[in-house]
């Protein structure tokens, strides 16, 4: 048999850009990266955002160390910081191919026993913080809702990128308005919510409206692996600013979608009002645009429609459809 020819990848030549800047940037980015512990951080705010206190708290640092390595990862562009009251939090940045490739090897290692506890302490107190608010809070939901942006703002912009079908989702319902528009649409829908005292409102709201078809679950996402690949379509509106883990959430949601359904999302943009946080129970001052696309992206989802508004009082509101391939 003749000898099979083998054709070589062509080699692509480097190209100077005029700045000479390239080199050392890559050196810089290259030398952040080049220490164990700030890979540990990379790692580790590949999901979530922390604070420099909660990322003591997991590494076992004094916050001098800390702030050192953050500032070293920060120059190089792998971290930006936002600033929620007292408090900076980070999160991971970054969207280079050298980056994606070290990203994308990075997330394969997991966090050591120890930094998972840790990791599951915080979240837990990030819930219970969300839970203690609503608790005290319940009967002045809508009230405090209003502060910010009320029902009407948001809720027919949604129902507008609402698909139909057999079974629907709603973590978070709140008071249960939009109940009522997935009552109409799937044949099943289920309310999901953490606190007992607001699914109690939606509860009460439905039975108002005579809606039979909606049954009423206490807890949180992680709840759903216990039906997979069951909803249609999932809508979560203005819930995310009150969870400890919103990439979490995509996790978990992503899992409970069957393939081709929707996520929809209603949330407040990146905003600095630190009043929402005491006043209407915000973990989180809003989210900018693509910090929901890389969640999602991770999750395993794929942008869709979305539309973006904004509100008198200076808020301004993304409304974001995911979709399961």
């Amino acid at each position: 048999m003749p000898d099979r020819l083998i054709r070589m990848p062509e080699i692509q030549p480097i190209t100077q850009s005029g700045t000479g800047a390239e080199i050392p940037q890559l050196a810089a980015t290259l030398k952040a990266a080049g220490d164990p512990l700030r890979l540990e951080i990379l790692r580790l705010l590949s999901q979530d955002s922390y604070s420099v206190l909660e990322l003591c708290r997991i590494f076992d640092l004094r916050q001098p160390a800390l702030s050192h390595h953050l500032k070293v990862l920060a120059q190089a562009g792998l971290v930006s910081k936002r600033r929620e009251g007292n408090n900076l939090f980070y999160r991971r940045t970054g969207s280079t191919p050298l980056l994606a490739q070290l990203f994308a090897n990075l997330d394969q290692l997991s966090l050591s026993d120890a930094r998972a506890q840790s990791v599951a302490r915080i979240s837990e107190e990030r819930a219970e913080a969300s839970r203690r608010f609503f608790a005290d809070y319940g009967n002045r939901f809508r009230e405090q809702q209003e502060l910010i942006a009320s029902y009407s703002v948001y809720g027919p912009q949604v129902a507008q990128l609402l698909n139909s079908g057999r079974h629907a989702l709603e973590v978070g319902p709140g008071e249960g308005e939009f109940l009522q528009e997935l009552s109409l649409r799937f044949a099943t829908v289920t309310a999901l919510d953490l606190s007992s005292a607001m699914l109690e409102r939606a509860q009460a709201f439905a039975d108002e409206q005579g809606l039979a078809n909606i049954e009423f679950v206490c807890g949180d996402t992680r709840a759903t692996s216990a039906r997979p690949a069951s909803a249609d379509s999932i809508v979560v509106n203005m819930v995310l600013h009150h969870t400890p883990d919103p990439a979490q959430i995509f996790q978990d949601l992503q899992g409970a979608l069957k393939s081709g359904g929707q996520l929809l999302v209603a949330e407040l943009q990146e905003h600095g009002q630190d009043w929402a946080r005491e006043a209407c129970g915000d973990l989180w001052l809003g989210f900018a645009p693509e910090q929901l696309s890389q969640w999602a992206q991770t999750a395993g989802l794929r942008d869709g429609r979305s539309v973006y508004s904004a509100l008198r009082n200076g808020f301004q509101i993304q409304i974001r459809e995911f979709v399961k391939p």
